[in-house]
Protein backbone atom coordinates (compact mmCIF):
# COMPACT_ATOMS: atom_id res chain seq x y z
CA UNK A 1 0.00 0.00 0.00
CA UNK A 2 1.26 3.38 -0.99
CA UNK A 3 2.16 4.99 2.44
CA UNK A 4 -0.42 8.64 2.50
CA UNK A 5 2.06 10.48 4.81
CA UNK A 6 4.80 12.49 3.02
CA UNK A 7 8.49 11.74 4.08
CA UNK A 8 9.31 14.49 6.62
CA UNK A 9 12.83 16.36 7.52
CA UNK A 10 14.82 14.80 10.07
CA UNK A 11 16.35 18.24 10.75
CA UNK A 12 14.62 18.51 13.93
CA UNK A 13 15.43 15.64 15.61
CA UNK A 14 19.31 14.81 15.22
CA UNK A 15 20.13 16.12 12.03
CA UNK A 16 23.28 18.22 12.73
CA UNK A 17 23.40 20.90 9.26
CA UNK A 18 26.90 21.42 8.56
CA UNK A 19 27.81 24.56 6.53
CA UNK A 20 31.52 25.31 5.67
CA UNK A 21 32.86 27.40 2.88
CA UNK A 22 32.00 27.12 -0.46
CA UNK A 23 29.64 24.76 0.07
CA UNK A 24 26.10 24.11 -1.51
CA UNK A 25 22.73 23.81 0.51
CA UNK A 26 19.93 22.04 -2.02
CA UNK A 27 19.75 18.52 -1.66
CA UNK A 28 23.50 17.64 -0.48
CA UNK A 29 26.43 19.19 1.25
CA UNK A 30 29.82 19.51 -0.72
CA UNK A 31 32.71 20.35 1.57
CA UNK A 32 36.19 22.09 0.62
CA UNK A 33 39.01 19.97 0.86
CA UNK A 34 40.38 19.41 4.63
CA UNK A 35 36.96 20.79 5.72
CA UNK A 36 35.83 18.97 9.00
CA UNK A 37 32.58 17.86 8.71
CA UNK A 38 31.30 15.65 11.64
CA UNK A 39 31.39 17.26 15.36
CA UNK A 40 33.07 15.41 18.09
CA UNK A 41 30.65 13.43 19.95
CA UNK A 42 31.77 15.67 23.22
CA UNK A 43 29.88 18.53 21.52
CA UNK A 44 26.82 16.51 20.42
CA UNK A 45 26.70 15.84 23.95
CA UNK A 46 26.80 18.96 24.92
CA UNK A 47 24.02 20.01 23.00
CA UNK A 48 21.72 17.38 24.01
CA UNK A 49 18.54 20.10 24.79
CA UNK A 50 18.75 20.64 21.29
CA UNK A 51 18.94 17.40 19.40
CA UNK A 52 16.72 14.70 19.86
CA UNK A 53 18.80 11.64 18.10
CA UNK A 54 22.89 13.11 18.51
CA UNK A 55 23.55 9.81 18.58
CA UNK A 56 21.56 8.17 15.79
CA UNK A 57 23.45 6.78 13.11
CA UNK A 58 27.07 7.33 14.09
CA UNK A 59 27.89 4.68 12.84
CA UNK A 60 27.27 6.87 9.14
CA UNK A 61 29.77 9.40 10.04
CA UNK A 62 30.92 11.98 7.42
CA UNK A 63 34.17 12.23 5.67
CA UNK A 64 36.37 15.15 4.40
CA UNK A 65 35.42 15.45 0.73
CA UNK A 66 32.60 13.15 0.32
CA UNK A 67 28.62 13.91 0.03
CA UNK A 68 26.01 13.72 2.66
CA UNK A 69 22.26 13.69 1.73
CA UNK A 70 19.62 14.73 4.14
CA UNK A 71 18.53 12.25 6.39
CA UNK A 72 14.78 11.45 6.45
CA UNK A 73 12.40 9.70 8.83
CA UNK A 74 8.82 8.70 7.36
CA UNK A 75 5.34 8.76 9.25
CA UNK A 76 3.27 5.71 9.19
CA UNK A 77 0.06 5.02 10.66
CA UNK A 78 -0.35 1.87 9.94
CA UNK A 79 2.21 -0.08 12.10
CA UNK A 80 1.23 -3.21 12.67
CA UNK A 81 3.03 -3.92 15.93
CA UNK A 82 0.99 -1.16 18.19
CA UNK A 83 -1.29 -4.64 19.55
CA UNK A 84 2.15 -5.71 20.93
CA UNK A 85 2.15 -2.43 23.10
CA UNK A 86 1.89 -3.83 26.75
CA UNK A 87 0.77 -1.18 29.02
CA UNK A 88 0.56 -3.03 32.27
CA UNK A 89 4.43 -2.97 32.16
CA UNK A 90 5.13 0.64 31.71
CA UNK A 91 6.48 2.55 34.61
CA UNK A 92 7.77 6.83 34.50
CA UNK A 93 8.18 7.30 37.83
CA UNK A 94 12.13 6.22 37.68
CA UNK A 95 15.28 7.80 36.23
CA UNK A 96 15.13 8.24 32.48
CA UNK A 97 18.55 6.58 32.23
CA UNK A 98 19.58 3.13 29.46
CA UNK A 99 19.23 -0.18 30.97
CA UNK A 100 22.55 -0.78 29.03
CA UNK A 101 25.17 2.10 29.07
CA UNK A 102 23.41 4.07 31.97
CA UNK A 103 23.04 6.90 29.79
CA UNK A 104 20.57 9.58 30.41
CA UNK A 105 21.42 10.78 26.73
CA UNK A 106 18.51 10.48 24.19
CA UNK A 107 16.52 7.29 25.75
CA UNK A 108 13.92 5.32 24.87
CA UNK A 109 10.96 3.24 26.51
CA UNK A 110 10.34 -0.17 25.11
CA UNK A 111 6.61 -0.24 25.31
CA UNK A 112 6.38 -3.79 24.87
CA UNK A 113 8.60 -4.91 27.72
CA UNK A 114 9.07 -1.38 29.62
CA UNK A 115 13.02 -1.03 29.59
CA UNK A 116 14.86 2.18 29.07
CA UNK A 117 17.23 2.24 26.13
CA UNK A 118 19.23 4.93 24.24
CA UNK A 119 19.13 6.11 20.86
CA UNK A 120 17.51 3.95 17.71
CA UNK A 121 20.53 4.48 14.89
CA UNK A 122 21.80 0.96 13.50
CA UNK A 123 24.51 0.62 16.44
CA UNK A 124 22.49 1.64 19.32
CA UNK A 125 20.71 -0.23 22.13
CA UNK A 126 17.29 0.06 21.45
CA UNK A 127 18.05 -0.86 17.87
CA UNK A 128 19.77 -3.93 19.07
CA UNK A 129 16.94 -4.89 21.83
CA UNK A 130 14.59 -4.20 18.78
CA UNK A 131 16.60 -6.99 16.81
CA UNK A 132 17.14 -9.48 19.86
CA UNK A 133 14.02 -9.18 21.72
CA UNK A 134 11.38 -8.70 18.45
CA UNK A 135 10.23 -5.72 20.44
CA UNK A 136 9.88 -2.84 18.02
CA UNK A 137 7.75 0.04 19.21
CA UNK A 138 9.43 2.66 21.21
CA UNK A 139 8.93 5.88 22.55
CA UNK A 140 11.58 9.35 22.87
CA UNK A 141 11.56 9.84 26.63
CA UNK A 142 12.09 13.82 25.92
CA UNK A 143 10.03 14.19 22.58
CA UNK A 144 7.32 11.87 22.82
CA UNK A 145 7.70 10.70 19.85
CA UNK A 146 6.91 7.06 18.73
CA UNK A 147 8.95 4.56 16.58
CA UNK A 148 8.83 1.53 15.20
CA UNK A 149 12.70 -0.17 14.81
CA UNK A 150 14.23 -1.30 13.69
CA UNK A 151 12.37 0.17 10.60
CA UNK A 152 13.08 3.35 11.70
CA UNK A 153 9.41 5.28 10.70
CA UNK A 154 7.70 7.35 12.93
CA UNK A 155 4.69 5.98 14.38
CA UNK A 156 1.31 8.68 14.03
CA UNK A 157 -1.77 7.04 15.92
CA UNK A 158 -4.17 8.63 18.54
CA UNK A 159 -4.15 5.43 20.53
CA UNK A 160 -0.77 6.14 21.75
CA UNK A 161 -1.53 9.49 23.54
CA UNK A 162 -2.62 7.94 26.71
CA UNK A 163 0.90 6.89 27.15
CA UNK A 164 2.16 10.43 26.11
CA UNK A 165 -0.46 11.81 29.12
CA UNK A 166 1.18 8.90 31.78
CA UNK A 167 4.71 9.71 30.29
CA UNK A 168 4.10 13.68 31.06
CA UNK A 169 0.47 14.60 32.43
CA UNK A 170 -0.87 17.92 31.33
CA UNK A 171 -3.34 20.17 33.18
CA UNK A 172 -5.03 23.33 31.35
CA UNK A 173 -5.40 26.46 33.83
CA UNK A 174 -9.43 25.63 33.61
CA UNK A 175 -8.93 21.68 34.46
CA UNK A 176 -6.76 23.08 37.33
CA UNK A 177 -9.57 25.30 38.57
CA UNK A 178 -11.99 22.50 38.16
CA UNK A 179 -10.10 20.05 40.41
CA UNK A 180 -11.85 20.50 43.71
CA UNK A 181 -15.76 21.11 42.03
CA UNK A 182 -15.26 17.38 40.36
CA UNK A 183 -13.77 14.71 42.58
CA UNK A 184 -14.19 11.81 40.24
CA UNK A 185 -13.21 8.73 41.28
CA UNK A 186 -10.67 6.46 38.62
CA UNK A 187 -9.70 3.35 37.40
CA UNK A 188 -6.35 1.75 37.27
CA UNK A 189 -5.58 -0.90 34.47
CA UNK A 190 -5.59 -3.53 37.18
CA UNK A 191 -9.14 -2.67 38.37
CA UNK A 192 -8.24 -0.49 41.47
CA UNK A 193 -9.80 2.11 41.90
CA UNK A 194 -8.15 5.96 43.06
CA UNK A 195 -8.84 9.40 44.14
CA UNK A 196 -6.76 11.85 42.24
CA UNK A 197 -4.40 13.76 44.08
CA UNK A 198 -5.10 10.68 47.21
CA UNK A 199 -2.66 8.71 45.86
CA UNK A 200 -0.17 6.01 47.57
CA UNK A 201 3.40 6.80 47.78
CA UNK A 202 5.98 3.92 47.41
CA UNK A 203 8.14 4.31 50.23
CA UNK A 204 12.00 3.76 49.02
CA UNK A 205 13.94 2.53 51.96
CA UNK A 206 13.12 4.52 54.74
CA UNK A 207 11.89 7.74 52.55
CA UNK A 208 8.32 7.65 54.51
CA UNK A 209 9.48 11.03 56.29
CA UNK A 210 9.36 12.22 52.46
CA UNK A 211 6.00 11.22 51.38
CA UNK A 212 4.23 12.59 54.29
CA UNK A 213 5.41 15.60 53.59
CA UNK A 214 4.63 15.22 49.91
CA UNK A 215 1.01 14.23 50.61
CA UNK A 216 0.53 16.99 53.30
CA UNK A 217 1.73 19.74 50.47
CA UNK A 218 -0.47 18.10 48.33
CA UNK A 219 -3.81 19.40 50.34
CA UNK A 220 -2.50 23.36 49.99
CA UNK A 221 -4.42 24.46 46.98
CA UNK A 222 -2.66 27.25 45.72
CA UNK A 223 0.85 25.32 45.89
CA UNK A 224 -0.74 22.36 44.18
CA UNK A 225 -2.29 24.95 41.52
CA UNK A 226 0.87 26.42 40.55
CA UNK A 227 2.84 23.50 40.13
CA UNK A 228 0.28 22.22 37.97
CA UNK A 229 1.49 24.41 35.07
CA UNK A 230 4.72 24.00 34.26
CA UNK A 231 4.59 27.61 32.59
CA UNK A 232 4.75 28.93 36.17
CA UNK A 233 8.17 28.50 36.60
CA UNK A 234 9.92 26.95 33.29
CA UNK A 235 12.23 29.58 33.83
CA UNK A 236 13.26 28.36 36.59
CA UNK A 237 16.78 26.01 36.47
CA UNK A 238 16.33 24.20 39.94
CA UNK A 239 15.79 20.36 39.02
CA UNK A 240 14.41 20.64 42.16
CA UNK A 241 11.62 22.56 41.33
CA UNK A 242 11.10 20.60 38.21
CA UNK A 243 10.81 17.27 39.61
CA UNK A 244 8.36 18.35 42.17
CA UNK A 245 5.84 19.91 39.51
CA UNK A 246 5.91 15.70 37.85
CA UNK A 247 5.27 14.84 40.79
CA UNK A 248 2.65 17.01 41.38
CA UNK A 249 0.71 16.45 37.96
CA UNK A 250 1.58 12.99 38.68
CA UNK A 251 -0.27 12.62 42.12
CA UNK A 252 -3.24 14.85 40.50
CA UNK A 253 -3.14 12.76 36.87
CA UNK A 254 -6.91 11.48 36.24
CA UNK A 255 -5.23 8.71 34.00
CA UNK A 256 -2.75 6.75 35.75
CA UNK A 257 -2.32 3.20 34.37
CA UNK A 258 -1.51 2.11 38.13
CA UNK A 259 -3.28 3.34 41.42
CA UNK A 260 0.52 5.17 43.20
CA UNK A 261 3.00 7.19 42.28
CA UNK A 262 7.30 6.71 42.88
CA UNK A 263 8.68 9.51 43.95
CA UNK A 264 12.33 7.94 42.77
CA UNK A 265 12.86 10.89 40.78
CA UNK A 266 12.12 13.79 43.18
CA UNK A 267 14.30 11.78 45.92
CA UNK A 268 17.44 11.89 43.54
CA UNK A 269 16.80 15.69 43.44
CA UNK A 270 16.89 16.27 46.77
CA UNK A 271 19.73 13.84 47.60
CA UNK A 272 21.59 16.24 45.17
CA UNK A 273 19.84 19.75 46.01
CA UNK A 274 21.09 18.56 50.26
CA UNK A 275 24.15 17.42 48.95
CA UNK A 276 22.95 14.26 50.88
CA UNK A 277 21.94 15.51 53.71
CA UNK A 278 18.68 14.04 52.94
CA UNK A 279 19.25 10.70 51.28
CA UNK A 280 17.43 7.14 50.39
CA UNK A 281 17.96 4.68 53.22
CA UNK A 282 18.30 7.31 56.42
CA UNK A 283 15.42 8.36 57.97
CA UNK A 284 15.55 11.95 59.11
CA UNK A 285 12.74 14.43 60.79
CA UNK A 286 10.17 15.08 58.74
CA UNK A 287 9.55 18.70 60.25
CA UNK A 288 13.51 19.35 59.40
CA UNK A 289 12.98 18.01 55.87
CA UNK A 290 9.97 20.47 55.08
CA UNK A 291 11.35 23.38 56.76
CA UNK A 292 14.66 22.23 54.37
CA UNK A 293 12.16 21.66 51.43
CA UNK A 294 10.24 25.06 51.59
CA UNK A 295 13.58 27.06 52.04
CA UNK A 296 15.21 25.50 49.28
CA UNK A 297 12.32 26.08 46.51
CA UNK A 298 11.79 29.65 47.66
CA UNK A 299 15.22 30.89 46.94
CA UNK A 300 15.02 28.93 43.56
CA UNK A 301 11.69 30.21 42.73
CA UNK A 302 11.63 33.96 44.41
CA UNK A 303 11.72 37.23 41.99
CA UNK A 304 14.97 38.78 42.32
CA UNK A 305 12.92 42.25 42.46
CA UNK A 306 10.74 41.84 45.01
CA UNK A 307 11.76 37.99 46.65
CA UNK A 308 9.15 36.90 46.85
CA UNK A 309 7.35 33.31 45.30
CA UNK A 310 4.73 30.94 45.88
CA UNK A 311 6.06 29.40 49.21
CA UNK A 312 6.28 33.03 50.53
CA UNK A 313 2.86 33.63 49.52
CA UNK A 314 1.73 29.95 51.27
CA UNK A 315 3.20 30.26 54.43
CA UNK A 316 4.60 33.86 55.08
CA UNK A 317 2.90 34.83 57.64
CA UNK A 318 3.44 37.86 60.58
CA UNK A 319 4.37 37.80 64.23
CA UNK A 320 2.94 40.27 66.48
CA UNK A 321 4.72 40.94 69.68
CA UNK A 322 2.71 41.78 72.56
CA UNK A 323 4.48 42.93 75.95
CA UNK A 324 2.61 42.65 79.02
CA UNK A 325 2.95 45.76 81.41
Amino acid sequence: LENPLPLASYEDDDAEQFVSRGTTRDDSIVAEPGAAMLQSAGDDNEREGDDDDDDDDADESLKVGKWSRSRTVEFRRDCPYLDTVNRQVLDFDFEKFCSVSLSNLNVYACLVCGKYYQGRGHKSHAYTHSLEAGHHVYINLRTEKVYCLPDGYEVIDPSLDDIRNVLNPRFTREQVLQLDKNRQWSRALDGSDYLPGMVGLNNIKETDFVNVTIQSLMRITPLRNFFLIPENYQHCKSQLVHRFGELTRKIWHARNFKGQVSPHEFLQSIMKASKKRFRIGSQSDPVEFISWLLNTLHEDLKSLKKGRSVIHQCFQGELEVMKEI
